[in-house]
């Protein structure tokens, strides 16, 4: 059987006269904890010319919908944090930042998909994977999931490896660097460890005791445990360092790189984001910060290298759509290991 097969038809309004398509959605209407989200019926996207309208089979839960449900940001971003998520309410209350399925219709102009096709996405900023129907454009960050790859395990590559891809590379990582990625088993951290590999580096890997044997299995080849010991003073040096975690800025991690290394910035403050520029000067380590983007050649690569077995998905745990609170309880704890995915609709390919 098609994963095309196993949709299910649209949900709609029951009221009566009402004609409006509705579908299933989980929705932040407020800022708050794990119970400030609900599943509910909203309307259902239509797609726009140069829009792909998906059947969404998967998403995921991540760090980035913790921020918006519950607007904790990083040092520093307090008053720039209402700008952008929101002032009273989220500014996007359908959280999911990726989203794989069944491509459902297709809207003007679009020549590159067509209904049936299995894509997975990145829809980034916009939201909206938390949700039977996303809309997203088709030259956007999206990508042909690969026959044989179930949505879960494809949505479970997206948000590690395209955040990971471009700063290795912005990095200078290759053949011969020693990498350090602080936060080795976070959705990010993994996905780091594999690509990072994958370009020929030596990987160092930093997490926590219960989590050395899942990051040695990735492919690190040497595994520090941050309660037992700091990294900074384990006399060892790296061509980059990949900070994931937020407690290693660059006064901290320039004691481990080497002159003209790269620190890796994914999770800092807004201080040290402005200081980026500056903090080259005398050191001769460059500083890469901020949202590098996604894009529809890294997903198709991410997908091609799982293909290939070069790469994994690393999943944690799977919920239903119908107990989103549940797993944002459970990515509140700060312990999730890879992916948490949420299955949106049953059946998923």
């Amino acid at each position: 059987m098609s994963a095309s097969s196993t949709r299910k038809p649209q949900a709609r309004d029951s009221r009566p006269g009402a004609s409006t398509p509705t579908m299933r959605a989980a929705v932040a209407h407020r800022f708050g904890g794990p119970d400030a989200v609900r599943v509910e019926s909203v309307p259902r996207p239509r797609p726009q010319a140069g829009e792909l309208l998906i059947a969404v089979h998967a998403s995921d839960v991540s760090v980035a919908d913790h921020r918006m449900r519950s607007r904790d940001l990083p040092a520093g971003f307090g008053l720039v944090g209402p700008f952008l998520l929101g002032f009273r309410t989220p500014r996007r209350p359908v959280l999911g930042m990726e989203a794989a399925g069944v491509v459902e219709e297709v809207g003007a102009g679009v020549t590159a998909f067509r209904p049936g096709d299995r894509v997975v996405a990145a829809t980034g900023a916009l939201f909206g994977g938390h949700a039977q129907y996303a809309r997203l454009r088709a030259d956007g960050a999206v990508t042909r999931v690969p026959d044989g790859m179930s949505f879960e395990d494809a949505v479970a590559l997206v948000f590690g490896g395209q955040t990971a891809l471009p700063f290795l590379r912005r990095g200078g990582v290759g053949p011969g660097s020693r990498v350090l990625v602080n936060g080795a088993s976070g959705a990010v951290g993994v996905m780091a460890v594999q690509l990072a590999k994958h370009l020929g580096a030596h990987v160092t890997g930093v997490c926590s005791g219960r989590n050395l044997e899942l990051v040695r299995s990735v492919g690190a080849d040497d595994v520090v445990d941050y309660e037992v010991e700091d990294f900074t003073t384990r006399g060892e040096t790296y061509d980059a360092v990949l900070e994931c975690v937020g407690n290693a800025p660059f006064r901290r991690a320039r004691r481990v790189l080497r002159r003209g290394g790269a620190l890796l910035v994914v999770v800092g403050s807004l201080g040290g984001l402005l200081a980026a520029p500056f903090q080259r000067l005398g050191t001769g380590i460059r500083v890469v910060a901020g949202d590098l983007g996604a894009s529809a050649d890294d997903l198709a690569l991410l997908m091609r290298l799982a293909d290939d077995g070069a790469i994994r998905p690393v999943v944690d745990r799977t919920y239903p759509l119908e107990e989103v609170v549940e797993a944002h309880r459970y990515v509140d704890t700060g312990r999730k290991r890879g992916t948490v995915v949420l299955r949106v609709r049953d059946g998923a390919a």
